[in-house]
């Protein structure tokens, strides 16, 4: 989903092209509706609309310029041509979006049908053989599989399973899998899991993801005890750009702890568990959920006060803490101990930790959010420059050209050494579906997805040049469209989804809330 906002006077066709082009995705103008986002990655021909303008003050303009993803069905003023992917650029400007959506003389048509995209792979959980049980959560698994058929046949990828009985118990719920698979789809980056595929059955949401095979960094930690230095500063910079990536799209991670951190079969680090993060929070924007990890919840989470980015920041101070140390800095028997810490105790740190990572760490572990490193406008820019990482060269890290510290020793590509093997001993089977209504189906609709690099062959039968040049209709003042309530990922005591990690281990009596 793209959220940075069109360019609010910009009134050129070839500029709107221009931009799509670099977006991935195709923008239409639809007279007196605004503006149209087709985009090609998502499967199903996905559509978006976008607040449009009216007018008032840039800044509230702005703030009302949202992307609002479609459902799985939209309705059109004519019949649709023959249906190829070239000829559905050109049926695209009939679709009447939102004004006309409640009219009677319009024909409702399935985005999801087959013939929209001919050549797109049909998933199901059939296109999967199941290798190993990788971990366990409240709503299902995760598993090692190794893909059958079609495109990427034969490749190792893992597969998180949630069965929609159990999350449909809880509308939060529901949100938490559908947030995690919009993030998911949202975000590329190097340090952050790959979302390959998503696709649904009468009873379960299937999530496959690339296979990390070098484990939870919680696991090495366990190991090792603590990480020299040196590891821990590569570890946290490659931990810090995800974030900083993740807060420059609006979104706020919220649960990060060494068991969200795997690490990837060469050593670099990777996000996983998105299912409590908290999206469309800029600039002075709140939110206020209690949630997270407690032991890694900054002193504003847990005092109930209103938060924004600037927790993760926090959060990152106390992986620094707990990679350095072994614990994290505040700790308690029970949770209501580590909070009186949290809120009122200051850190003790060891005589060998060096005065660069105490400074990092006392800045970062700032009670008061408005003085800890990293509240300001340039975010993770300001963590970049401190003396702890004078030695990253961050653009040779972003792109992965700095040896890691430790390389996973794997004998095969659905190598599991580095998992729990409590998990992977386990009998590898999924169990049967548990069907639910169709209403309560309704909650996932759009689920299905195939990741751009999937599509690639698709995207070549595409040609801007060709659309550019056909006729189109001329750019007019948009008219206002209905306003849609944003989805709230709001999560609550035990409703958090599966993550892609093996939690039944012991895991330093940390939980997650």
């Amino acid at each position: 989903m793209l959220r940075e906002p069109f360019p609010p006077y910009c009134r050129s066709p070839a500029a709107v092209l221009q931009k799509s082009a670099q977006a991935r995705s195709v923008y239409l103008q639809l007279p007196g509706s605004g503006w149209l986002f087709l985009f090609r990655e998502p499967l199903s021909w996905q559509l978006f609309l976008t607040w449009t303008w009216k007018r008032r003050r840039r800044v509230k303009r702005t703030r009302r310029m949202r992307t609002l993803r479609l459902r799985d069905r939209v309705k059109c003023k004519c019949e649709p041509p023959p249906i190829t992917p070239s000829a559905a650029l050109y049926w695209c400007p009939v679709l009447t979006a939102g004004l006309s959506l409640r009219s009677d003389s319009c024909t409702e048509y399935d985005l999801a049908d087959s013939r929209m995209c001919p050549d797109q792979e049909t998933l199901s959980p059939h296109c999967f053989h199941i290798l190993r049980v990788l971990g366990r959560g409240s709503y299902g698994k995760v598993f090692q599989v190794k893909k059958v058929t079609g495109s990427n046949s034969g490749r190792i990828f893992a597969m998180k399973v949630l069965q929609k009985a159990r999350l449909v118990c809880h509308a939060k719920d529901t949100e938490h899998a559908t947030a995690e698979r919009n993030v998911l789809e949202a975000v590329r980056h190097p340090f952050i899991v790959d979302l390959v595929y998503a696709f649904q059955t009468h009873g379960k949401l299937y999530l496959i993801l690339e296979c990390l095979s070098g484990g939870e960094l919680f696991l090495h930690l366990e190991r090792e005890g603590i990480f020299m230095e040196d590891t821990a500063c590569f570890y946290l910079a490659e931990i810090a750009l995800a974030l900083g990536h993740l807060h420059s799209l609006g979104i706020i991670y919220r649960d990060l702890k060494p068991e969200n951190v795997m690490l990837s079969a060469h050593g670099h680090i990777k996000l996983t568990d998105f299912g409590i993060c908290k999206e469309s929070i800029y600039g002075d924007s709140v939110t206020h959920t209690f949630c997270g990890t407690v032991e890694y919840m900054a002193p504003e989470v847990v005092a109930h006060k209103g938060y924004n980015r600037v927790v993760d920041w926090w959060s990152l101070g106390v992986l620094l803490y707990d990679m350095l140390t072994g614990s994290p800095p505040f700790k308690g028997n029970n949770r209501k101990k580590v909070i009186d810490k949290i809120l009122k105790a200051k850190p003790s740190f060891p005589p060998y930790i060096t005065p660069d990572a105490c400074d990092l760490l006392k800045k970062l572990l700032k009670k008061n959010p408005a003085q800890r490193l990293g509240s300001g406008q340039a975010d993770v820019a300001d963590i970049q420059k401190h003396p702890f990482f004078r030695h990253i060269h961050w653009e040779d890290l972003l792109q992965c050209k700095i040896e890691p510290p430790y390389k996973p020793n794997l004998l095969s590509e659905d190598d599991v050494s580095h998992f729990g093997a409590y998990f992977t001993r386990q009998t590898p089977l999924d169990s049967p579906d548990a069907v639910i209504s169709e209403s309560a189906n309704q909650a996932f609709l759009g689920f299905t997805y195939i990741a751009p690099s999937v599509l690639e062959s698709l995207r070549e039968a595409f040609s801007f040049q060709s659309w550019h040049q056909s006729p189109h209709p001329q750019p007019q003042s948009p008219g206002s469209l209905p306003s849609a309530p944003q989805s709230k990922v709001t999560p609550q005591e035990s409703s958090k989804p599966l993550p892609i990690s093996s939690k039944g281990r012991k895991s330093k009596g940390r939980k997650g809330v």
